[in-house]
C-alpha cells in the first residue's frame, strides 16, 4: 500500500517543499470549483500512479472559505473528489429552499439550522483536535461581535489551539461542522452561527459566546493570501520556509462576478439594496487585491491582466519570489466567455449563472467548471519539484 505523509509530516516545516491548496467562497458556484479540483486530483494520480491517491495525500494545507471551507473540510479528512461532490449536491438541495416569509433583507433567506443538521451529519462529532484529519486544514469566518477576522486551523501549534488559560475553550476543542458553518453564514442568506469561547468556573462570570459570519465578509473571501500568511509568518506557528522551489500555492476560484451593477432599476435606490451592492463591490476588490499581491509576490504560469493601468502585477520585488503560485477561475463577462470558451452569453445569463443560491444552476456550473478545468489546469503548473516528499 501507498504511504503518503503523515499528519504530522504534512504540517512539520522539517519536511518540505510545502504545498497549499486554497478555495474561495461563492455560494452553490463552489460546484465549480469541485470540477477543478477533480482535474488536479486526476493529474495528481496519473503522475503517482495511484487511483486512489487523495488532494489530501498531496497539498499539506487546505484553505477555504465560505463554501470553500465545507470542500476544504471534507478533503483535509481524506475525502475523494467523488465524495465530496456527493455531499456538495446534498448540501445543496437541502439548505437552499426558499420560503414565501424569507425575503432576505427583513429576515435571512434561509433556515441556518437545516445547514447545521446537514454539516453534522457530514462531520460528525469530530473537532479541531481530531486524529483523522489527513492533512492541514485552515478555515476563515468573522467573528461579527468583535469585528475581528479569525483563522481557525488544526495546527496543534497554534496559540490559541490549546492555549495556557483555564477560561478559554481551546479552538482544538470547537466542533469542526460549526466552524464550517460559521464560516459559511453569508449575511441575508443565513443567520450567524453561536459559538461559545470562555468558559469559568467561577459563577459570577458569564460564558462569552461570540457571534460568526461569513469569512467572506472578511479580506479573505479569497483565502489564499491568508493561508500565505498563516504558512511563513512567526505568529501562526507553522514555521514553513518561502521560495519558489519551496512553496506551492493553488488557488481555485468560484467565478469573477462582473463588477459593473445596475443601479436604475426600482430597487436601485432603496439604501439597503446599495449597500448589499457596495459590499458584494468591496469583496471583490479584496479579492483583486489578494490575486494581485500573489503575483506580485510569486512565480506564476496563470497571470491574467489586473487592471488597464497596472496590467500583470510585476516585476517581483526583490527578484526573489516567495512561493510558485497558480490561479483558476471564471469571470463572468460575454467577453471572457467568447475569447475564453468560444461562447456567446447574454446579460440574462451572467446575471443568472453568478448566484450563489440558484439550486437549478448546478448543471451548467459543472459544465462550466469542467470547462474550465480542462482549458486551464496544466500538468506543469505542478512542477516536479514539488513531488519530493510527497511520498515516504
Amino acid at each position: 500500500m501507498t504511504q503518503y505523509r503523515s499528519f504530522e509530516q504534512h504540517l512539520s516545516p522539517d519536511s518540505g517543499p510545502k504545498r497549499i491548496l486554497s478555495l474561495d467562497g461563492g455560494g452553490l458556484r463552489g460546484m465549480m470549483t469541485v470540477q477543478v479540483l477533480r482535474k488536479i486530483e486526476s493529474v495528481l494520480r496519473d503522475r503517482f500512479n495511484d487511483k486512489d491517491m487523495r488532494l489530501g495525500d498531496y497539498f499539506d494545507l487546505i484553505a477555504g472559505t465560505s463554501t470553500g471551507a465545507i470542500i476544504a473540510a471534507g478533503l483535509s479528512l481524506g475525502m475523494t473528489v467523488d465524495e465530496i461532490e456527493k455531499h456538495y449536491l446534498d448540501l445543496g438541495a437541502t439548505i437552499f429552499k426558499r420560503s414565501f416569509w424569507r425575503i432576505g433583507y427583513v429576515s435571512d433567506k434561509y433556515d441556518a439550522k437545516a445547514v447545521a443538521t446537514a454539516l453534522q451529519k457530514v462531520f460528525g462529532t469530530r473537532t479541531l483536535n481530531c486524529t483523522d484529519f489527513r492533512t492541514g486544514l485552515l478555515v476563515v469566518a468573522k467573528r461579527l461581535d468583535t469585528g475581528s477576522t479569525w483563522v481557525l486551523t488544526n495546527n496543534p501549534k497554534a496559540r490559541y489551539f490549546k492555549p495556557d488559560r483555564a477560561t478559554t475553550i481551546p479552538n482544538g476543542e470547537y466542533p469542526l461542522w460549526q466552524v464550517v458553518r460559521a464560516s459559511t453564514a453569508a449575511p441575508t442568506y443565513f443567520a450567524p452561527e453561536e459559538i461559545r469561547i470562555h468558559s469559568d468556573a467561577d459563577p459570577a462570570r458569564k460564558d462569552t459566546v461570540g457571534q460568526f459570519i461569513d469569512g467572506g465578509v472578511s479580506p479573505h473571501n479569497n483565502p489564499a493570501l491568508q493561508a500565505l500568511m498563516v504558512a511563513t509568518m512567526e505568529g501562526y506557528r507553522f514555521g514553513w520556509p518561502a521560495g519558489a522551489e519551496k512553496l506551492l500555492l493553488i488557488s481555485v476560484g468560484t467565478g469573477k462576478a462582473n463588477p459593473a451593477v445596475n443601479t436604475s432599476g426600482a430597487l436601485g435606490g432603496v439604501a439597503a439594496v446599495q449597500g448589499l451592492l457596495a459590499l458584494n463591490n468591496l469583496m471583490e476588490d479584496c479579492s483583486d487585491l489578494v490575486e494581485t499581491m500573489l503575483q506580485w509576490l510569486s512565480t506564476t504560469g496563470t497571470a491574467r491582466i489586473i487592471d488597464r493601468e497596472m496590467g500583470l502585477a510585476n516585476p517581483v520585488p526583490g527578484g526573489s519570489p516567495l512561493l510558485t503560485y497558480q490561479r483558476y477561475n471564471a469571470y463572468f463577462t460575454s467577453a471572457w466567455f467568447k475569447d475564453g470558451l468560444g461562447r456567446d452569453v447574454d446579460a440574462s445569463y451572467l446575471s443568472n449563472i453568478q448566484a450563489m443560491d440558484i439550486p437549478a444552476n448546478i448543471p451548467e456550473l459543472q459544465a462550466l467548471g469542467r470547462e474550465v478545468a480542462e482549458r486551464q489546469v496544466l500538468d506543469k503548473h505542478l512542477p516536479a519539484a514539488f513531488d519530493a516528499g510527497v511520498r515516504i
